[in-house]
């Protein structure tokens, strides 16, 4: 099996790639009709939420770069 990839997009979405299954609060699966990957909306501006739908572009701002956490606090 393929690991699932979440790209953090800078200036807009989470990309999700892969094998994967998108569950809302109760449990509920979202037909995703197929798809390997989809956009998930991080800017709370789409009308298509969880899913992104370009509302971001222009509203929202944030220069994705990777970095380590701190260790977990134990």
């Amino acid at each position: 099996m393929t690991k699932t990839k979440l790209i953090v997009n800078a200036n807009g979405s989470l990309k999700v790639e892969g094998d994967f299954e998108i569950v809302d609060a109760a449990g509920n699966v979202y037909g995703l009709g197929g798809r390997t990957l989809v956009s998930i909306c991080r800017c709370g501006l789409s009308q298509n939420k969880p899913f992104c739908d370009g509302s971001h572009k222009g509203n929202f701002e944030h220069n994705a770069q990777a970095f380590d956490l701190p260790p977990k606090k134990v």
